[in-house]
């Protein structure tokens, strides 16, 4: 389990005024927030071992165990919200259950942990970021029960193979952090966490539980959070967010409040507002743009208000903190087209033609044409296909690679070119926005689609 991740320096914000709209509620002139989808890629279920679980250390030293607690107090949500509900969420339209303050939102969160109530769990977290952590949920089980990597017979309502029980948690309320109007950070200060993971009783196909090293048994990590905190010489950390009037606990502000803490700087008291585009792929071509730009303002006015707030939020220290030596490229994105489908909470854009000019005045063209993409510039034309990836991995590889693996190389080249690269964007206001944690999804479902059975047969075969 990784600590929160670490950016740059971010500076020192003077202005002690936060903004006065809630979470949720829109400012003058700007899109609403609507209700946070924060979330990180959904739990790709199963593992050997539980996501997460995996990478807890064995016995560190005291004094670097920080970032197991706060790593595991962080996915425990991910866990628990990506495992064990995915069909039942997906077939509401909320199933949030804010409180009326943030210690309460923190304490219906520590009580369905302790009842290990997975639905309690989900149902404590902000809406949008429930939603985020499953509506694309369903298609990936889909794709692992039709790749034998899941029992086809696999309920993804049940969480089976990872039991975590919470007990006695205390938040010190006197001690909260009201960060402005709609942020609030809880301070977790004693009790336990226990997690126990059994990988013999996940909901894996038979091929891969033959591959499992036999009389391995269920695994268990204690921890006491007040010998933690005193040892540390800090509460642990837990960020709420306030949506239409309620509380909820708040992974990707949590995650950020961490990131901001360990750099000594506080939170930015202004944010960058939502401006979205009037389509889809005009969104998608105005985020290339301002990534050619170096504009880091326009990209983030450009990610979805709702399940991307906490960057609106963090904006001014991200911005901030870019290095001041960057230029803009000098490239013009001249044209970009797509084919547009419907997706669970969003849009795909599949990229179908881009045309660029460089600094120089050169033009380039890249056409999407069946499972190839044809590229065009300074007076010479190429062709990238399944057959030319599989060549080229080849010559990197070798020419001796045996002819399943082959096989399997031109599947999975093949499949991601005829499908070709998707962003997912999502509509806010009658404004559209890319979302960049659905469109990491998605590639890894198009990798998924692009694979059979027998290509994780063979894949497993060959890892023994």
């Amino acid at each position: 389990m990784s600590m929160p991740p670490q950016g740059g320096h971010w500076p020192q914000q003077q202005n002690p005024q936060y903004p006065q709209q809630p979470y949720g509620q829109p400012q003058d002139g700007q899109q609403p927030y609507g209700q946070p989808q924060y979330g990180q890629q959904p739990w790709e279920y199963p593992q050997t071992q539980p996501q997460g679980f995996q990478q807890l250390p064995p016995q560190p030293p005291r004094t670097k165990r920080r970032g197991l607690i706060i790593g595991l107090v962080v996915a425990l949500v991910v866990v628990l919200g990506g495992g064990g509900t995915w069909f039942a969420l997906s077939q509401r339209d909320s199933v949030a259950s804010g409180a009326a303050t943030p210690t309460e939102a923190a304490q219906n969160l520590a009580t369905a942990l302790g009842g290990n109530d997975v639905v309690g769990v989900v149902s404590a977290l902000a809406p949008a970021e429930a939603k985020l952590l499953t509506e694309p949920i369903g298609q990936t089980t889909d794709e692992l029960k039709r790749l034998g990597i899941l029992d086809s017979a696999a309920d993804p309502e049940a969480l089976t193979g990872l039991q975590v029980k919470a007990e006695n948690l205390v938040f010190d309320e006197a001690a909260a952090e009201q960060v402005n109007d709609h942020l609030t950070i809880t301070k977790l200060t004693g009790g336990t966490l226990t997690v126990t993971a059994d990988p013999s009783k996940l909901p894996l196909a038979q091929k891969l539980r033959d591959l499992m090293p036999s009389g391995q048994g269920p695994q268990t990590e204690t921890i006491d959070i007040a010998e933690e905190v005193r040892d540390q010489g800090e509460p642990i950390r837990i960020a709420t967010v306030q949506v239409d009037g309620e509380w909820y606990p708040s992974l990707l502000y949590t995650i950020a409040d961490y990131a901001l803490r360990d750099e000594n700087e506080p939170w930015p008291t202004t944010s960058i507002p939502a401006r979205g585009a009037n389509s889809s792929t005009d969104a998608v071509k105005q985020l290339v743009q301002a990534a050619l730009d170096e504009d880091l303002t326009r990209v983030i006015e450009l990610l979805p208000p709702d399940e991307m707030a906490v960057l609106h939020d963090a904006g001014p220290a991200l911005v901030a903190a870019a290095d001041e030596d960057s230029e803009p490229s000098g490239a013009k994105l001249l044209d970009l087209r797509a084919d547009t489908s419907a997706v669970p909470g969003g849009t795909r854009n599949t990229i179908t033609y881009v045309e660029f000019e460089d600094p120089s005045g050169e033009k380039y063209t890249v056409t999407k044409d069946g499972d190839c993409y044809e590229a065009t510039g300074e007076g010479q034309t190429r062709r990238l296909c399944g057959d030319f990836v599989v060549e080229s991995l080849e010559d990197e590889v070798g020419s001796g690679a045996p002819e399943e693996v082959v096989r399997v190389l031109e599947n999975l080249s093949r499949g991601v070119l005829e499908q070709g690269l998707g962003v997912i964007t999502t509509e806010s206001g009658g404004l559209h926005y890319v979302s960049p944690l659905r469109t990491f999804n998605e590639l890894g479902l198009t990798v998924l689609r692009s694979l059979n059975p027998e290509d994780i047969t063979t894949l497993l075969r060959f890892a023994e």
